[in-house]
């Protein structure tokens, strides 16, 4: 299948400035495309997944993939979608962020030299090169105010009471529609790509290749990545699920695409896996007729989490996983334990009950709040409900010892197949 017939069947194309057109020229030979991102933070998030993998699917159909990290157009904001001014950035904060995003690109495109060889470019190292006299005169000449004010990321802004939008959000879409044209200047790139928000910027920039250079180039838009009922996919209620293990976990990465729901999960397997069409539509059916499994979730947490985790990333997440449904609990860290039991009630002891002779299995119940007497936690031991690091207690004689510690400070309790808690012992 060509690459406009594939991201046509996975709903991966919202608008487009030729449609009929764009599926002929992508099929007659190899396109240079672009994708820009915006370096507000650190890390790229799960919003970032789609044009990530869009530009993916392009350089795997055998397309020039430009992967621009906006560290220019950050210090501005896009007033695209948003409904107030952005904070704006220090020129040190933005560096720190356009590394960040750069080393996460490399987990989905092929930067290394050959025929279809990724780019990856930051916008300030040819905006830095303007004087203020110098864009207005080359740039700002060619943007006639009536169709900025056109725009629906200019038009949503300006009868707003609180502010409107100021003259810096609006000279924004010069600077974006530059960069196509730059791009095409420097690379031959004649395809911009972005969310439907981005519709306005994109034809912008396609307007000034035209006034500026007299070309033709292109545009197409993606859906934004949204939940059935409107919200942001990669929100959650502790905030937002990044692609840096240091911000969100391998384990919460892979936890949030299991646990979405099943309305959303078909949307997920078309946009951001790779998996074959013979596949997905089997994990439809599936859905239908035994949801319980719960197959598409497992599928898409695992192609993507090992795709921006890697294999190990995955095997931990997996093995987290497993640890919360009952699976032996061997040696692992505290922030990890903390991380797979976030929801489950936890006691502070101090460190010396174990020491002195141990603690008492059934003491330990009851201090866990897994039992409300002694009595209780004698029976649910005598009747093998009782577990330590997920390993059945056989006696209610049983003592805790510093050896049952699987992190530097947590013993795990459970009783029954799901009702967990920790003992975390201080100093």
């Amino acid at each position: 299948m060509d690459i406009f017939s594939e991201l046509t069947w996975r709903g991966l194309i919202h608008q487009t400035t030729d449609e009929k057109h764009l599926a002929r020229w992508l099929a007659g030979g190899s396109r240079t495309v672009y994708v820009g991102f915006d370096p507000t933070a650190s890390s790229l998030h799960v919003g970032s997944l789609m044009p990530l993998m869009t530009l993916r699917r392009f350089q795997q159909a055998g397309h020039h993939p430009v992967a621009l990290v906006g560290g220019a157009t950050g210090m501005i904001g896009d007033p695209s979608g948003k409904s107030q001014e952005r904070n704006l950035l220090s020129a040190d904060a933005l560096e720190d962020n356009v590394q960040g995003l750069k080393s996460q690109m490399l987990k989905f495109l092929d930067f290394s030299p050959g025929s279809f060889a990724a780019v990856l470019v930051n916008n300030f190292d040819w905006m830095r090169q303007f004087s203020y006299l110098d864009f207005l005169r080359d740039v700002g000449k060619n943007f006639p105010v009536n169709v900025m004010l056109a725009k629906d990321s200019v038009k949503s802004r300006i009868g707003r009471d609180e502010g409107g939008i100021s003259y810096t959000e609006f000279s924004y879409m010069l600077l974006q529609a530059y960069d196509f044209v730059h791009l095409h200047d420097e690379y031959g790139c004649e395809l911009q790509i972005g969310g439907s928000d981005q519709w306005g910027n994109i034809t912008a920039g396609i307007d000034l290749a035209r006034r500026m250079r007299n070309v033709q180039l292109y545009g197409i838009t993606s859906p934004l990545l949204t939940k059935v009922d409107g919200s942001k996919m990669g929100k959650t209620e502790s905030g937002t699920v990044w692609l840096s293990p240091e911000r969100t976990s391998p384990y919460v990465f892979y936890q949030y695409w299991i646990n979405i729901d099943d309305a959303d999960i078909g949307m997920c397997l078309r946009y951001l896996t790779e998996l074959e069409h013979e596949e997905i539509e089997a994990l439809d059916a599936s859905r239908t007729e035994s949801p319980h499994l719960r197959e598409s979730q497992k599928r898409v947490a695992e192609e993507l989490t090992r795709l921006v985790h890697d294999s190990a990333g995955l095997a931990s997440a997996q093995r987290a996983s497993a640890t919360f449904f009952g699976a032996q609990i061997d040696k692992s860290s505290d922030e990890q334990l903390l991380e797979i039991f976030a929801d489950v009630p936890s006691k502070e002891l101090v460190m010396q009950r174990l020491a002195d002779g141990g603690l008492n299995v059934v003491d330990a119940m009851v201090e866990a709040s897994l039992a409300k007497s002694k009595g209780e936690a004698r029976r649910t031991v005598q009747q093998g409900g009782a577990y330590v690091n997920n390993r059945r207690v056989d006696s209610i004689e049983t003592k805790l010892t510093p050896q049952n510690l699987v992190g530097d400070s947590i013993i795990v309790l459970r009783s029954g197949k799901k009702k967990y808690a920790l003992l975390r012992f201080v100093r």
